[in-house]
């Protein structure tokens, strides 16, 4: 399908994965309510010691456009998502977006990665592109994320600067595309993995600079 063959993305589904993010999502979620007023928020809680789940119970009580997947436990971030996707699937949703929920990811650049799945599958928010860039972070940590990503390009040959990146969009076509049903990688590894399977399948992924802020609050 060309860019100009490519259905228009009208309802949009944000995922916010948390375990323990008690601090950072009233805020995350208000901010992505703000800088995609049409957009809806699905927080996927993995059964929060600290009452996460609680706190996005209470948000999705006063905000029809939030809502809650409960799962039984701890399981990473992979399996969240995935069972994200498969609930905004099942709802319709045109495109789904992947943020984490610690802030790291500005919901105000959220627009620009909306506006760039206009023409592609797969949208990447990228800190290794021009314009792209982390705050708060110590060298070793930037060294380390750079190298991987490096490496991960040289070994696999994609032509993707910053597949570790967890701020995405991916329209839903794209979803039911990429035989989401073998994954089953966790973490960085996850991303690397559906950025490998999207180029794989020929879906077009582009590359939007982003901010990456390290988070204030709790630990990742």
């Amino acid at each position: 399908m060309t860019a100009t063959e490519r259905e228009p993305v009208t309802r949009v589904a944000v995922l916010i994965p948390t375990y323990n993010e008690r601090a950072n999502l009233p805020t995350i979620v208000a901010r992505v309510r703000e800088s995609v007023p049409d957009a809806d928020v699905l927080v996927i809680d993995d059964n929060s010691p600290d009452g996460t789940g609680r706190v996005a119970d209470g948000l999705a009580a006063r905000d029809s456009q939030v809502s809650v997947l409960h799962r039984a436990g701890k399981e990473g971030l992979g399996k969240a998502y995935l069972a994200g996707f498969e609930c905004a699937l099942a709802a319709g949703y045109d495109a789904v977006v992947e943020m984490d929920a610690d802030g790291s990811h500005q919901p105000e650049q959220l627009p620009a990665l909306l506006a760039a799945i206009a023409d592609a599958d797969v949208v990447i928010g990228s800190r290794w592109v021009r314009g792209g860039a982390v705050r708060n972070w110590p060298r070793h940590r930037k060294v380390l994320s750079v190298g991987a990503n490096l490496y991960t390009k040289a070994l696999i040959g994609m032509p993707v600067n910053d597949a570790t990146a967890g701020y995405r969009v991916y329209r839903s076509s794209a979803l039911t595309t990429m035989s989401l049903d073998g994954v089953q990688s966790q973490g960085y590894c996850f991303q690397v993995d559906l950025t490998l399977r999207a180029i794989r399948a020929g879906l077009t992924v582009v590359e939007v600079p982003i901010t990456f802020v390290e988070r204030e609050h709790g630990e990742s």
